[in-house]
């Protein structure tokens, strides 16, 4: 299903971060995208059959959003718009550290920092039947990255992701690794010759690994371990974690456990695989 999500709101209440939250998780955001663009894109959206248009994020001003208004009444596809505000002393104290200008002192239709405020906060209310307002004046981005999921309707994951990588020690430990297990001591389907030409994503080889009662024993610890250390890191606000697995080859025993860490974590947190010897 293919859909648009519209972040605008205040100069300087936080659309870039929220923009930014969800291209993180993977949507596709374009900054400041011109109306006049627009129909050529819902052209895009609609016939293109990759999944690279299913959630497209738009970050424009109030100013555009103003013409962009007739635009999304004459669409299929009903965008969700959100938007971002915060108090007028908290913008004003915004700029002030950042030491940014605003976008209408830059375009002389406001004279004054004030003045620019308070003509986007009215711009503001001839969307407020339609958009859903997210106040960041007291937020972190923790709870902004909440409140967005719960505006665009969509269960949120974890802040955490997550890079399982099996690897070989022969070939050298990967320079990216936050955490090592090292699984050479589990049963070698190498010493198999019906298994030795085969790799961890071959079913047999991984019935060979996870049917072993050492390898049970081993996942039921690392889990353990990994539920509580995934918690902490997450608590910790950190973005992103790359765990190795590595056997002595990086082609049996390190795919198949990496393979599992990978199908246990991806509904809770979004994992990306790779296996760094079956590459090459």
């Amino acid at each position: 299903m293919k859909r648009i999500i519209i972040i605008s709101g205040i100069s300087g209440a936080g659309k870039t971060t929220a923009s930014n939250i969800l291209e993180d998780d993977g949507y596709r955001c374009i900054d400041q995208y011109p109306p006049e663009l627009f129909s050529d894109l819902i052209e895009l959206i609609e016939h293109d059959d990759s999944s690279k248009y299913e959630n497209i994020v738009l970050t424009i001003s109030l100013v555009d959003l103003l013409k962009y208004k007739d635009l999304l009444s004459n669409i299929d596809i009903k965008p969700t718009v959100i938007l971002i505000d915060a108090d007028k002393e908290e913008v004003i104290n915004r700029y002030k550290f950042t030491r940014r200008v605003h976008p209408l002192l830059i375009s002389n239709v406001a004279s004054s920092l004030s003045e620019a405020v308070d003509i986007e906060k009215n711009i503001m209310k001839e969307f407020d039947k339609i958009a859903k307002i997210i106040d960041t004046s007291k937020l972190n981005k923790k709870d902004l990255k909440e409140k967005i999921y719960k505006a665009i309707g969509d269960t949120k994951k974890e802040n955490l992701t997550l890079s399982f990588i099996s690897f070989g020690f022969k070939n050298g430990v990967p320079s990216d690794a936050d955490n090592i297990f090292d699984v050479r001591f589990l049963d070698n389907p190498f010493y198999d010759p019906k298994l030795r030409n085969k790799t961890g994503n071959n079913k047999a080889v991984k019935d060979f690994v996870l049917n072993s009662n050492k390898t049970q024993k081993y996942l039921k610890k690392l889990v353990t371990y990994l539920d509580f250390m995934f918690k902490s890191y997450n608590t910790e606000e950190k973005r992103h974690l790359t765990v190795c697995i590595g056997c002595t080859g990086g082609q049996h025993r390190s795919v198949v456990v990496a393979n599992y860490l990978y199908a246990y974590y991806k509904d809770k947190y979004t994992c990306y695989i790779s296996h760094r010897e079956i590459k090459k």
